[in-house]
């Protein structure tokens, strides 16, 4: 009897244990995400830390102020950094995202095999209670003879082996739901974590984009001191027109020469009397720049300088769109220009060939390297304010012929 007693005694164990992982889980998850989203957020002292960068750089581009183009260029630098740290934080934003799916995923199995377990051992233990009034030595000793003595002996064996791998079983899944939900409390700390990290940094390239303009709009106020800037601005201005001319030319010439060469092997073609079969290059067909916005702020042309300084000869059309907006290829063609100047910031300029290129300027990001080859519609930039700009805008450009076309012409939003 004192087996049967030891019997019903890990009977009871078992169903007290399943009790108490089932009231564990019901509080285990809402705990541990307590717990560590508060300790991410004392953590996520971004705002603060960002706050005191930003004033750093502005203390830093203080005695910049008397060269505009310096303070430009530097301020720009720390632009160009934050643009890259953002998209840096938006791409673990999204893998993080990912990686809580998936998380997801694995716990809500983990749950269902921990439920059917759950249900089969509460089965398993009502079969035993019912069938509790024979203990198994009792069993052991109604056999006939001692080969079904053995025969229970083994089956006995086997049921009790079989209950423990059951129980074992039932064990690790409930660890398995624990580790998966606290996964997934990490993974949701560590995504607030990015999410306030990329807002503080969007909140330090807003304020030095406001403290940008307000500078370039002073210069108008200070225009007796300025002229040496406002100088230094049309030399950049023409030294980049000179590097576009310059480019135009060799492309035509590199052009020519293949238009000459197309041109010899047809009549050598002709001649030997074979067909000569050659392409049109045709009309372009250009698209829209800038999907997120269709708001012309300034118009080609004539028009009132927006900052002192600036051509009042637009020679292009300039889009107001949100920072980080995407800029795409208005037409296929190959990279001739990705660089940085202080007057046009972040620029790209694109040869579709026929002496047609495209121009966009005062980009936050440049996506495309010179040399590349790009599709019509490809991702080309992001929407800033870099260089002589005071405020987010993609200044867009189209030249033909070596003189640029209005824009507005060609394409519509």
């Amino acid at each position: 009897m004192g087996r049967k007693r030891r019997r019903w005694f890990i009977r009871c164990l078992v169903c007290v244990t399943a009790l108490f992982f089932v009231i564990a889980s019901g509080h285990g998850l809402a705990y541990a995400t307590s717990k560590d989203v508060e300790e991410a957020r004392k953590k996520a002292d971004s705002l603060e830390a960002e706050k005191k960068k930003v004033e750093e750089v502005l203390g830093g581009l203080e005695k910049l102020k008397s060269d505009t183009a310096a303070y430009i260029t530097e301020l720009d630098g720390v632009l160009n950094q934050l643009a890259q740290e953002m998209d840096d934080l938006e791409k673990q934003i999204e893998r993080k995202e990912e990686d809580i799916e998936e998380a997801g995923r694995q716990l809500e199995q983990a749950k269902q095999t921990e439920a059917s377990q759950y249900e089969a051992m509460k089965l398993r233990i009502k079969y035993m209670y019912e069938q509790g009034k024979t203990s198994y030595l009792e069993l052991l000793f109604q056999s006939k003879n001692i080969v079904q003595m053995m025969n229970r002996a083994e089956y006995i064996q086997k049921i009790s082996q079989y209950d423990r791998q059951k129980m074992n079983e039932y064990e690790e899944t409930k660890k398995a739901v624990a580790a998966y939900e606290e996964k997934l409390t990490k993974e949701h700390a560590q995504l607030l974590q990015f999410q306030e990290q990329n807002e503080a940094k969007q909140r330090s390239t807003e304020t030095l984009l406001s403290e940008k303009s307000r500078e370039l709009n002073s210069v108008e106020s200070r225009i007796g001191t300025a002229q040496g800037q406002i100088s230094g601005y049309e030399k950049d201005i023409q030294a980049q027109e000179e590097r576009i001319k310059q480019l135009e030319a060799e492309i035509k010439r590199k052009e020519e020469e293949a238009r000459r060469a197309e041109e010899a092997a047809r009549k050598a073609a002709e001649e030997a009397g074979k067909r000569y079969n050659t392409a049109s290059l045709g009309n372009i067909n250009f698209i829209w720049p800038c999907p997120a916005s269709s708001r012309i702020t300034s118009g080609f042309g004539q028009r009132e300088t927006p900052t002192e300084g600036a051509s009042a000869s637009h020679q292009g059309i300039d889009i107001g769109a949100p920072s980080g907006s995407v800029i795409q290829a208005s037409a296929a063609g190959t990279v001739v220009i990705s660089t940085y100047s202080y007057s046009a910031g972040n620029y790209i300029m694109i040869n579709h060939g026929g002496g047609v290129f495209t121009v966009y300027m005062h980009c936050s990001q440049l996506l495309a390297m010179e040399g590349q080859q790009v599709s019509q519609g490809q991702t080309i930039a992001k929407v800033g304010s870099t260089g002589y700009s005071t405020g987010p805008h993609l200044h867009f450009g189209i030249r033909s012929g070596g003189k640029y076309v209005n824009p507005e012409l060609m394409v519509a939003p």
